[in-house]
């Protein structure tokens, strides 16, 4: 059966579901709620496939499946039976109506693109509103969509101004795979992506960095051996922790004042310096 045949079925069996009555839904409510009752959330869903179609229909322009979408929203219509407290004394369509909506939401934000969009409430709020009030502020600016119209698009969600131009960026494009050929005469067989540039460092200059790296930590601690325990612990504390200890803190540790603390650091630097001119002259200067 093709997907137009199967939403018609879909349709035309919410259609035919009876409404159900404020008393009667109650009742099949608490059924579920405290039995588990399956037909009774049998009962209740179909009643409200009606609503989940009308919801559906409202993001048919995404160009996802309508199937899909019903499909989306009758997950969102489950989970809202699921949650669902008849005690409250609220028409269970009005509490499903936020859940269809989610679900149908959360599934085009999945597959509208490939490339991953924002997932906070303003960036999902930009992304279904973007065209309404683009389209709505074109009625009074001819101009298009300008800095001052998402400006204006901006404000109205609570996002910043270099959100609204991004995603209406990406509203009005579409994907491109970075493996696709260039047509360019000049760079035929090649891909996009052979032209993507990096701001990595090239693999050479990544393994020298690394080996330089190590070579200094060798240094370094071959260069900390000609210290004693108390000199090695003020160089560590001081110069070699990411947090940095003071000199007051050192001293209430060691039972000094801070100003011993610091003729003990600078004196151990010194015979680190050293310790470095001779062995690797290259680090000592840097």
């Amino acid at each position: 059966m093709d997907d137009s045949r199967v939403r018609q079925t879909m349709i035309k069996a919410a259609m035919a579901a009876p409404y159900l009555e404020r008393e009667e839904e109650h009742e099949l409510a608490v059924l579920w709620k405290e039995d588990r009752n399956q037909d009774a959330l049998n009962r209740i869903t179909m009643a409200h496939m009606r609503l989940v179609i009308s919801m559906a229909a409202r993001f048919r322009n995404f160009g996802l499946p309508m199937n899909d979408l019903i499909q989306e929203g009758h997950v969102g219509l489950l989970e809202a039976a699921a949650r669902f407290d008849p005690d409250r004394e609220v028409r269970f369509s009005t509490y499903a109506t936020w859940w269809i909506r989610a679900s149908i939401q959360d599934y085009i934000l999945r597959n509208w693109s490939i490339v991953r969009g924002g997932t906070s409430s303003a960036q999902k709020a930009l992304f279904f509103n973007l065209r309404r009030l683009r389209a709505k502020l074109w009625q009074t600016n001819e101009s298009g969509m300008d800095s001052s119209i998402h400006s204006e698009i901006a404000l109205a969600v609570g996002v910043n101004v270099r959100d609204v131009a991004t995603m209406d960026a990406r509203l009005s494009g579409s994907d491109m795979s970075l493996n696709a050929p260039i047509s360019d005469s000049e760079n035929q067989g090649a891909d996009r992506i052979d032209y993507l540039e990096s701001d990595e460092p090239l693999p050479d200059e990544q393994v020298s960095s690394i080996i330089d790296d190590e070579r200094r930590s060798q240094w370094i601690e071959a260069a900390l051996e000609t210290l004693n325990p108390r000199e090695i612990r003020i160089i560590r504390e001081r110069r070699l922790s990411e947090d940095g200890a003071t000199l007051e803190s050192l001293g209430t540790s060691l039972g000094i004042s801070k100003e011993r603390v610091r003729q003990i650091e600078n004196r151990a630097l010194q015979k680190l310096k050293t310790a470095l001119e001779k062995d690797a002259p290259a680090i000592a200067t840097m």
